[in-house]
Parts: C-alpha cells; sequence; structure tokens
C-alpha cells in the first residue's frame, strides 16, 4: 500500500487536526516534487476559480478563500525550505533547485493577475471595506500596494520579461548561498604542531581535536565555521595562523583559486547580474532605482532618508571609533609587539586589551554560561515579561540535537510552539535566524497556533560536558528568540498580519534588539549562569566587569554596521552594475568614508554578504540600525519604570508591539506603546556614545 506524502499531509492536515506539525522524520527529498506539483496545480486552479466573471468581491467570496487555497502551498514550500538550511546535503539542494523556479513563477504571476488586482482594488473601493476589521483593511491594502510592485499594472507585454527576472533573481539568490556555503566548507587548516595552539581555550582545541579525528587526520582541523574561525582569530597566539585563516575567510566564493575556492564558486559575476536584474526590476516598475522600490513597504521614505540618517549617525559614531582604534594600535604595539595592526590582529588584540583592562576573558565569562542554565534562564524572562510558560514537548525533528517546546497560558491554553536548532553542522547555513512552520490564524475549528524555527550555530557539547556559550551567542539566542516571540505572541487571526507578516522591515528586528538588553540586567544573568565544573553563578564582581566593558569598542562596531548599510544603500541606488566601477570600488569609497581599520584590497567582503546577495536585507540592511533606536527607545520604558520587568509596562509592550503584528503601521504601534515619536538618545546611551 502506498504511503501518503508526508509534505502533503502537513499542507492539508486531517479536519480536527490543523495543528498537525511536519513529520521530519518521514519527508524525504522524492516527496518535493510531487507534493508542490499538486499543490501548485490546486492553487492556480483556485486562482481561476476566484477570477471568473461575476465572482462577487467580498471578503468571504474572495479574499478568504484566496488565503485558504494559497496557504496549503505556503506551509509545505517553506517546509523544503527550512530543510534547505538547515539539512544542505546534495539531495535537498537538488530538490529545492528543481521547484524553486516553478514555485516562483507561480508567485510572480500571482503578482501580476490583473483579475486578481481588480478584486482586491474592488473589495477596497466597496461598500464592505469600512466595515472590515482593521487587520483586514491593512491586508486589502498591502495587496493593492503589493500587486503594484509585482507588476500587475505592467503592459502584458512587459510581464513575461518580468517574470523572467523573478525566476533568475531567486535562482541567483539560491546558487550566492550555495556557492558560500561550499566555499566555507571545503576549506580547512589542520594544525600537527602543538606549539601553534598556544592561546586556544581547551574546549576549542577539543574541538579541533574531534573534527581532525572525524576527518581521519592527525592534530587538530580548523575551519571557517564560526564556532572554529571566531576563536582562532580571538584567541591564537600564533599570528601566521591568524593571517592564514583570515585570508581563507576573507576570499570566500571570490575570483581566486587559491586555497579552497573553485571558479565556479566565484560569486563575483552573480553579484553583479543580481545588481542589474533588480535595477531592471525597478526600471519596469517606475522606480529610479532598487532602493527606492525597496522602500516602498518600510518606514523609511526615499534613499536620501536613509542616507541622512546613517551618516549622522556615522558623524556622531566615528570619533569614539577613532579613539578606539588609535587605543587599539597603541596597545598591540607596546604590549603585543605588533608594529601595524591587520585585520587578522584586530580580533586578538582586542581581546588582550579588554583582558588587561578589565581583567577577564570571554572564555572566563564562557564557563559560566552552560546550555542548561542559559536556556531555562531564557525561559524565565519570556515567562516573567509575558505572563505565558515555556514547556518541553515533542515532535519529529530533522536532527538529533533539536529540540522541541510549547509556550501555554497559565491555564495551560496553548498559545504556540517552536523548534530550537543550536549547533553548527556543515550541512546547514551560517548565521542565526528564526523562521515559521505556521502562522497564527482563526479557522473552522478554531485557533490555529503558531510555530516557529529558532535556529543559531552554536559550538555543541565537548567530552560529555554540557555545551558553553559566549555572553555574545547569549545576545544572539535571546535575539532570534525575539523573533520568534513576535511570530508566536500575535493575537491577530489574519494570516496576512499576523505575528511578523505585514511588519515594516525596517521594524521587524525591534522585537529581537529589545530582547537583547535582558542580557545585561544581573537578575537575569545571575540565574541563568552555572559553571561547566563547580555549578556556580556568574559572580558579581565578574558582571561588574562585563559591564564596564559592555561598550567595548562599541564606536568601531557601529562603523561597521554603518559601512555595511551605507554600502547596501548606495549600491541599489547610486552604483551602475553595467559601469566601469565594481561592487569593490564603491566599498573602498564607502569605507574612506566611514571606516577606520582598513582591509587588504585582496578581502572580498561582499561575495559573503548573503544579508544582501542571498537574503531580504537588500537595499534594507539599514534597518538593523532603526530598529535599533527603536528597540533602545522601547527598553527604555521598562528603564524609566525603575524594572525590567514592570508588569504594566510589560503588558504595554505585548498589547501594543508584539501582539498586533502587521495589522497596523509600526510607527503607530510603536507611539501606541511610547506614547511620541521614537527618539535616537536610548540607543546613543546603550551604546556609550553620549560624551560626558
Amino acid at each position: 500500500m502506498t504511503q501518503p506524502n508526508p509534505l502533503l499531509a502537513f499542507a492539508h492536515p486531517a479536519a480536527g487536526a490543523a495543528q498537525a506539525l511536519p513529520r521530519f522524520d518521514a519527508i524525504a527529498p522524492e516527496h518535493v516534487a510531487p507534493a508542490v506539483g499538486e499543490l501548485l496545480d490546486a492553487a492556480r486552479g483556485l486562482v481561476d476559480t476566484l477570477t471568473e466573471e461575476g465572482r462577487p468581491a467580498t471578503w468571504d467570496d474572495f479574499a478568504a478563500p484566496l488565503t485558504d487555497g494559497i496557504e496549503p502551498l505556503s506551509r509545505a514550500w517553506g517546509v523544503v525550505g527550512h530543510l534547505h538550511s538547515v539539512n544542505d546535503i546534495p539531495a535537498w539542494r537538488e530538490a529545492y533547485n528543481a521547484l524553486l523556479p516553478e514555485v516562483t513563477r507561480f508567485y510572480s504571476e500571482l503578482g501580476q493577475n490583473l483579475k486578481l488586482f481588480d478584486q482586491y482594488k474592488a473589495l477596497q473601493a466597496s461598500p464592505e471595506y469600512p466595515r472590515l476589521n482593521a487587520a483586514r483593511r491593512r491586508i486589502v491594502d498591502n495587496e493593492v500596494r503589493d500587486f503594484r510592485l509585482s507588476g500587475a499594472e505592467l503592459p502584458e507585454e512587459q510581464k513575461p520579461r518580468f517574470q523572467a527576472i523573478m525566476e533568475e533573481l531567486a535562482a541567483l539568490s539560491a546558487k550566492f548561498s550555495e556557492n558560500l556555503l561550499d566555499a566555507t566548507n571545503a576549506f580547512a587548516e589542520t594544525v600537527t604542531d602543538p606549539a601553534l595552539l598556544s592561546g586556544l581555550p581547551e574546549d576549542v582545541r577539543e574541538a579541533a581535536r574531534s573534527a581532525a579525528e572525524k576527518a581521519g587526520d592527525a592534530g587538530w582541523r580548523f575551519t571557517l565555521h564560526a564556532p572554529s574561525y571566531g576563536p582562532v582569530m580571538q584567541y591564537a597566539d600564533d599570528r601566521e595562523l591568524r593571517a592564514r585563516l583570515y585570508r581563507a575567510y576573507a576570499t570566500r566564493a571570490a575570483e581566486f583559486t587559491d586555497g579552497a575556492n573553485r571558479a565556479e564558486w566565484d560569486n563575483t559575476p552573480i553579484m553583479r547580474r543580481l545588481l542589474e536584474l533588480r535595477a531592471e526590476e525597478a526600471r519596469l516598475l517606475g522606480y529610479a532605482n532598487f532602493a527606492e522600490l525597496s522602500l516602498v513597504p518600510k518606514m523609511a521614505e526615499s534613499p536620501a532618508q536613509v542616507l541622512a540618517f546613517l551618516r549622522e549617525l556615522a558623524a556622531k559614531a566615528k570619533p569614539f571609533a577613532e579613539r578606539d582604534i588609535a587605543e587599539l594600535r597603541e596597545f598591540a604595539h607596546a604590549e603585543l609587539g605588533i608594529a601595524n595592526l591587520e585585520p587578522w590582529d584586530s580580533a586578538y588584540a582586542a581581546e588582550k586589551l579588554q583582558q588587561a583592562r578589565y581583567a577577564f576573558s570571554e572564555q572566563e565569562v564562557k564557563q559560566y554560561f552552560t546550555e542548561p542554565a542559559v536556556l531555562a534562564g531564557l525561559f524565565r524572562v519570556i515567562e516573567n515579561l509575558f505572563n505565558v510558560r515555556v514547556k518541553a514537548d515533542t515532535a519529529p525533528v530533522w536532527h538529533p540535537e533539536v529540540r522541541f517546546y510549547r509556550l501555554e497560558t497559565p491555564a495551560g491554553d496553548l498559545v504556540g510552539q517552536f523548534y530550537l536548532d543550536l549547533y553548527a553542522r556543515e550541512t546547514k547555513r551560517g548565521g542565526a535566524w528564526m523562521d515559521e512552520a505556521i502562522t497564527r490564524r482563526r479557522i473552522e475549528t478554531g485557533i490555529q497556533t503558531p510555530v516557529a524555527y529558532l535556529n543559531c550555530n552554536f559550538s555543541g557539547p565537548v567530552g560529555g560536558r554540557p555545551a558553553t556559550f559566549t555572553h555574545q551567542e547569549v545576545i544572539t539566542l535571546f535575539h532570534e528568540t525575539g523573533h520568534g516571540l513576535h511570530h508566536l505572541l500575535t493575537r491577530v487571526e489574519e494570516p496576512g498580519v499576523s505575528g511578523i507578516h505585514g511588519v515594516e522591515w525596517d521594524a521587524v528586528e525591534l522585537p529581537s534588539q529589545f530582547m537583547e538588553n535582558y542580557c545585561w540586567e544581573w537578575q537575569v544573568v545571575e540565574a541563568m549562569t552555572a559553571h561547566a565544573e563547580t555549578g556556580a553563578p556568574l559572580p558579581r564582581t565578574l558582571f561588574d566587569k562585563m559591564l564596564a566593558a559592555k561598550n567595548f569598542h562599541s564606536g568601531l562596531f557601529t562603523v561597521r554596521q554603518l559601512e555595511f548599510s551605507l554600502f547596501d544603500m548606495l549600491l541599489h541606488a547610486n552604483f551602475d552594475p553595467a559601469g566601469a566601477g565594481s561592487v569593490m570600488d564603491l566599498l573602498q569609497t564607502v569605507r574612506r568614508e566611514v571606516a577606520v581599520l582598513l582591509p587588504p584590497p585582496w578581502a572580498r567582503f561582499p561575495n559573503s554578504f548573503s544579508h544582501i546577495f542571498g537574503g531580504g536585507y537588500a537595499a534594507g540592511y539599514f534597518s538593523y540600525k532603526w530598529a535599533e533606536v527603536l528597540s533602545a527607545d522601547a527598553y527604555a520604558a521598562f528603564e524609566e519604570a525603575g524594572d525590567p520587568f514592570d508588569a504594566a509596562t510589560g503588558r504595554r509592550y505585548l498589547d501594543e508591539i508584539l501582539s498586533v503584528g502587521g495589522s497596523r503601521p509600526a510607527l503607530e504601534s510603536f507611539k501606541a506603546f511610547r506614547g511620541r515619536e521614537p527618539r535616537v538618545d536610548a540607543l546613543l546611551r546603550h551604546s556609550g556614545m553620549i560624551a560626558a
């Protein structure tokens, strides 16, 4: 007897089982083509039905059935995309890439369907529209806007070209990420001389020894994945080892064929082609450049406004960055014998300076942030802030290390669930991210509760001991959890604006960055630390040193983020991909304006800038800095209340920011919470960049 396709089973939950979770223990690459093909056919058939002549342009007759009919495809394709990210083995890569053009084509066709567009415009102009609730009106408005951005008003002869652009953009973005992952995986440095390990923490050495044994090598194996690369750059006394790894990391997926790079992994032509296609897309839609097009659904009004914001912040931050780099150069020369500070020295010298100034090291701190204590502490923060309970749950997972949890009300009602995938793997894309599995919405049988994926790339347990995290990794975990809470704690019942849906891109980082503040509260840190050997909590004296060092080199960090943001915005606003200048030329121009430590000319940062070339941050990377303004100002409300867990402020934050999702403009939500427009003062104060 033929077994049912588990992807289809997830896409179409059985009656009364709307909360059915993906069967990750059963879903295989061979299920993708038949399931997605069937769902595409069904979705196209539904669109044909809903656009028949005489079909009423009402919510119940048109908008709701369209949402219901498209959701199965988005559910199934979301699982496929997720597995492509966390289990990028050849079979999953092939299955994903085989269907990517078809899925992209469908959504492109959907966005250009004039009959659908006419139905939404008719609904917007109908007597029913004012009677719709705020969430539904917001959805209708967003749909009309997005149809225009998807080329629905293009002349018929231009639509095939627009659709071809969308398909090629999707394929190139996927290829950019695959090239970067392949280039990252291909490099390894095996060290056989123990002297070269000087300075490296014991757990890093153990992980390197284990990696070498797994590869069948003698010695210690170091890679370009963050848990291996980062500690080498920060702690290895051997300058040549740092320099070799830096060169390999800085030239990933570039035109060089030394090291582990291959010509077919070079992202340089992909970047130029992506920029050409984005510029063409913008021109077709009537915009001067892709930056203008990208900002239409965002809070920011124009590229000029964004550039002015970034440059104003750079003017305030650069003096602090110049002070930071001057003292780092002086310390490196006087104390470390490094006459000329190079990029592969900066993290190492900064760690030594921080130890000298504040008398502690990140590795010392790391021993206290053991995984069980950190997770328990994180869950307490969630529970105390939002009056929910976090409990371990069970579900099929894609890897044995993945955990699964549920959020409940104090009465035991299900609020949402989330998967937690903490550790780095060679088949998992780098970085940290949150994604959705199921979106909250009202269905016939009640409420479909939301489900999220939380993904990080930390080092796992070594030698039978629990994993330990750096404080920065703890901050990363809280950040991604903030995204997850935005998705899970929504009370909106319309999927188009539920959770993170419909939230302006430059506001979506507010809840994630907000959660980072709790990593600096003593009552939180003390309760979520337990030393790996003794079980003792972090001593208050050590925390005070961490607090004193909190803004250590914040100027350097800020100008680096502004460098990325300015580069991204100028790349999509002013750069001509068909011109004589290169992407690297533009980056060097930006660096001359804001940077204080210049990488060597052979470094190829853009080739690994997956946020804007492999992800959704094109002409939107500035969102991180703008959201920092919003999140710092939001947290200041708790500071003003005198308690990071002030119940009234927490309820207001939940009610006015998290629970409303995208059902109203983000600025309205912020003002409803704060009672005023956002201000930059709290960010500058939190970053130590308000001069005494």
